[in-house]
């Protein structure tokens, strides 16, 4: 079993570094969109998992196009709190793709417009913009463990 988060453009090292860290727990894959707003050298990034960076798949993209074309027949679904469907609405399979935007803007309006249909959020009240980026990743890659019987994890 499979999934992939995808960071289109991460600004924070401490929130790339937690979900590298998870990515490692799960076997999951982690696609890093540039620019990014830090070195992956960074103490910051370090302190937050760096070192389980040699057990989590890290790839580097230069655009989300890129990251699209590449995985041409994959699914993705793209997590914004401007989407209108729960992330708990979906049955998730082996290789889908978790898209996260950067911390302080998220994902780009366009994506969101033209993929109305696999656009997530997570329910939460109106007092907050929205949940920590790495929390978050956490939560919808953990109902997609949950779906498909947490495969080879124990």
């Amino acid at each position: 079993m499979t999934f992939h988060i995808v960071l289109v453009e991460p600004e924070i090292p401490a929130n790339t570094g937690n979900i590298a860290r998870t990515c490692a727990a799960t076997a999951t894959h982690l696609h890093l969109v540039r620019p990014l707003g830090f070195n992956t050298d960074d103490r910051t990034l370090k302190r937050a998992g760096l070192d389980y960076w040699h057990a989590v798949q890290v790839h580097y993209h230069d655009s989300f196009q890129e990251v699209q074309e590449q995985y041409a027949g994959g699914r993705f679904f793209y997590a914004s709190t401007r989407a209108s469907k729960l992330y708990s609405d979906f049955q998730y399979q082996d290789g889908d793709f978790f898209v996260f935007g950067k911390e302080t803007k998220g994902l780009p309006q366009s994506l969101i417009d033209e993929n109305p249909d696999t656009c997530i959020r997570m329910p939460m009240t109106d007092k907050v913009r929205s949940l920590n980026l790495s929390n978050s990743a956490a939560i919808v890659l953990f109902e997609a463990l949950r779906q498909t019987g947490f495969v080879n994890l124990k």
